[in-house]
């Protein structure tokens, strides 16, 4: 067996294989070159580059031939290169042994876009190393990496409560089964994977039939070329109520929704990926009724204390404005007490409560309220009534006044 030359030819980042990078941080690595005997060399160039690709097919028939349709569109973010070996005309030749050739490049302070990976398309970065010989075939090494731009949902715009409602009759060809409303509520539109969303919601069920309430998380991605769109919806994570009765209604008290490891919202001139919260009622028979409200998945969580920049005016009406959100539009009154405490218990209680006489007597003073041992001043208690006058001579006086 014929054994080459080049024993490896590696390309190793400086940082681990799974390291993330964001805006403005440099990439920095090795090329090593293990030669077993000497080698020429026409040039090794080091390149670092990141951009969006877009491609799908579109099949038609026109009378008895299909015609494909292609669509693709390329969106470039940066692009740099580095000559270790220079192509100068001349021939390097390098002796056998371990040869490293270090490399960095530093990403660019803006228009970056998150890596992903679509059903249509793709945002990638990485860096190759070609190694060009005389009279020889081009040695190629590439390595990807990750680049993640940070999206911070501690901004108003984000952390502003989201709210619908939707109604419909329920129908089947010719029967109406009756009406049916859904309201939905969420505390704010971005989130961040691993988070949990309490969601609030009300069914208010008057048709004939039971219906069950669902939720779920919907993942839209959109593609772009020649100016046209290609969408794939897929869901990434659902939630199941219970069923609501007839003449009846269904309350969520912030049900929780988790959401998955999934990619951050995206958006660029070729690739956008977006998200929405999906609430709606099945019914039997019939159409589902359906609510939406858009989210954003964020790479910075939320904040202890809500937006760094926002003021404490801001911050309480946020907080006012959720408590809204949180109480319901038809309170329910409390349960009766009994209802909930037994009457042999509530006896139980009463007795626990109760201080006898000869108790509070022995205490001293300073152990009961303050107030209980005010003085009250009331007003002296009218005369009791009698029929015998007291006063006899100034009735009499006061008789012979009036008949004059």
């Amino acid at each position: 067996m014929k054994v080459g030359k080049i024993r490896k030819f590696l390309l190793v980042p400086e940082r681990t294989e799974d390291a993330v990078y964001t805006r403005g941080q440099l990439i920095s690595g090795r090329v090593i070159l293990d030669l077993r005997a000497k080698v020429s060399v026409r040039s090794l160039q080091i390149c670092a580059r990141g951009r969006a690709a877009v491609h799908w097919l579109e099949s038609r028939s026109i009378g008895m031939n299909t015609v494909y349709s292609d669509y693709s569109s390329l969106e470039t973010y940066f692009k740099k290169k580095l000559h270790a070996i220079r192509d100068n005309g001349n021939i390097t030749v390098l002796p056998a042994g371990r040869h490293e050739f270090p490399f960095s490049f530093q990403l660019p302070e803006e228009n970056l876009v998150t890596s992903f990976e679509g059903k249509h398309g793709s945002v990638r970065y990485w860096v190759k190393a070609k190694l060009h010989r005389p009279w020889a075939t081009v040695r190629k090494i590439k390595r990807e990496f990750t680049v993640i731009e940070p999206i911070d949902i501690n901004t108003p715009s984000l952390l502003a409560p989201q709210a619908g409602t939707k109604e419909k009759s329920a129908r089947a060809w010719y029967c109406n089964f009756g009406h049916l409303s859904l309201t939905a509520k969420i505390d704010r539109k971005g989130y961040t994977p691993g988070e949990v969303i309490p969601i609030f919601a009300e069914v208010d069920n008057c048709c004939s039939r039971t219906v069950t309430p669902k939720a779920a998380i919907i993942q839209m991605q959109t593609f772009i070329a020649r100016g046209t769109k290609k969408q794939k919806k897929s869901v990434v994570a659902t939630l199941h109520g219970e069923g609501v009765a007839p003449r009846k209604r269904g309350t969520w008290h912030g049900r929780a929704l988790k959401i998955p490891p999934v990619s951050p919202s995206l958006q660029c001139r070729v690739i956008h990926v977006d998200y929405i919260l999906k609430v709606y009622v099945e019914i039997p028979g019939t159409s589902k009724l359906s609510l939406e409200l858009p989210l954003v998945i964020g790479t910075i969580p939320l904040h202890p204390f809500g937006s760094r920049s926002s003021s404490v005016g801001s911050q309480y009406s946020m907080d006012i404005e959720w408590l809204r959100l949180t109480l319901p539009e038809r309170p329910e009154p409390p349960p009766d007490y009994l209802e909930v405490v037994s009457e042999e218990e509530a006896g139980q209680t009463d007795q626990r409560l109760s201080v006898p006489e000869n108790e509070v007597e022995r205490r001293g003073m300073l152990e009961h309220p303050f107030f209980v041992y005010v003085q009250e001043f009331r007003n002296r208690p009218p005369p009791i009534y009698s029929e015998i006058d007291p006063h006899p001579q100034r009735s009499e006086m006061r008789r012979r006044c009036m008949t004059c």
